[in-house]
């Protein structure tokens, strides 16, 4: 693919597609949305190296995360804004709203230099379409799972042995009909957090019923609706893994409208450690992730790729987890 044929699939010349490329301002905007509508039907990545626009540096760092709402990225973004301002860069946020269309429009920042890296949070791109976009030299970080490639930043934890750890967790205190509720159908952490729960069911010699799986996308509503169709399905359960904190809030409120005790009646185990979990009654047990500490020496190890072409630690940071029990799993720590 070069630059002529996405001349001719928007009808302009490729010395204006080249202009766009450059953040020319002497392209209209809407010669400039025909370019990139072409450069998007067509999967075009122009090789950053060969663009020699790395000594032009914007200063800026871009983040995609999938949906802003769910609280798992505010410390995340929080450790990166910090790490990226105090090496001079600022951070430019951007919320794909768990679309992954729109996931990859904003690669554009990264095509037209608006920003000199781009830092992946959760991303639903697959391995070989990240890999890819670094070999043609533009500058990656992901945060949420590992990435085999060598010029790939990536920090994460092993969702499937703390699920395994968290699920254990609960069969150890007696459960054997344990539900869970997984989050987006695209992300590695949902299938990874599944696996690591069906691992520890093998484990004990328990047996996996995909009855007991429901999908609540990572939010407290749909949280809700997917143990409230758990409970209308009949099927007996006791214990609940949820792949995320606000899932497990919404497991409270339908426990709380149809008068079921956490954790006498049900025990619930969520993932994140969210602040809300040490207050809320029962406490809630979780998974603690270390969510600032991934943004921060993620950030920090992509500004050494794209200034020195080097990772100030190892390229892929492994980051260890801890499963907290409080009372809602039937322990009786408050605090974590």
């Amino acid at each position: 693919m070069k630059i002529v044929d996405v001349a001719a699939k928007a009808g302009v010349s490729p010395t204006t597609v080249s202009r766009v490329l450059n953040g020319s301002s002497l392209v209209k905007s809407r010669t400039r949305n025909k370019v990139m509508q072409a450069i998007e039907e067509l999967g075009y990545y122009p090789n950053a190296a060969a663009k020699n626009l790395r000594s032009q540096r914007t200063w800026k760092i871009g983040v995609i995360v999938m949906d802003i709402n769910v609280s798992y990225y505010a410390e995340i973004i929080k450790g990166i804004e910090n790490t990226a301002y105090a090496k001079g860069y600022k951070v430019l946020i951007c919320d794909a709203q768990n679309n992954r269309e729109k996931e990859r429009d904003f690669l554009g920042l990264l095509m037209d230099r608006t920003i000199d890296g781009l830092i992946l949070v959760t991303p639903q791109m697959s391995d070989p379409e990240i890999a890819d976009l670094a070999d043609k030299g533009y500058d990656i970080g992901i945060i949420g799972r590992y990435i085999d490639h060598e010029r790939v930043a990536c920090a994460y934890t092993d969702n499937i042995e703390f699920s395994e750890r968290a699920v254990s967790h609960l069969i150890e205190n007696g459960h054997t009909h344990i539900a869970f509720l997984s989050g987006f159908a695209e992300a590695v952490d949902s299938y990874e957090r599944l696996e690591g729960y069906i691992r520890a069911l093998k484990k004990h010699n328990i047996p996996f019923r995909p009855e007991l799986i429901e999908n609540g996308n990572f939010d407290e509503t749909l949280g809700y609706e997917a143990v409230m169709r758990l409970f209308a399905k009949k099927v007996p359960f006791t214990a609940v893994y949820a792949a995320n904190d606000e899932m497990a809030l919404g497991v409270y409120k339908a426990c709380k409208e149809l008068g079921i005790r956490i954790p006498s009646q049900l025990a619930l185990v969520g993932v994140d450690n969210n602040r809300i979990g040490k207050y809320i009654v029962p406490t809630l047990s979780t998974v603690e992730q270390p969510k600032y500490a991934m943004g921060a020496r993620l950030t920090e190890n992509l500004i050494g790729w794209m200034t020195q072409k080097q990772f100030p630690e190892r390229r892929d940071l492994k980051i260890a987890s801890e499963l907290i029990i409080r009372e809602s799993s039937g322990g009786t720590g408050s605090d974590g």
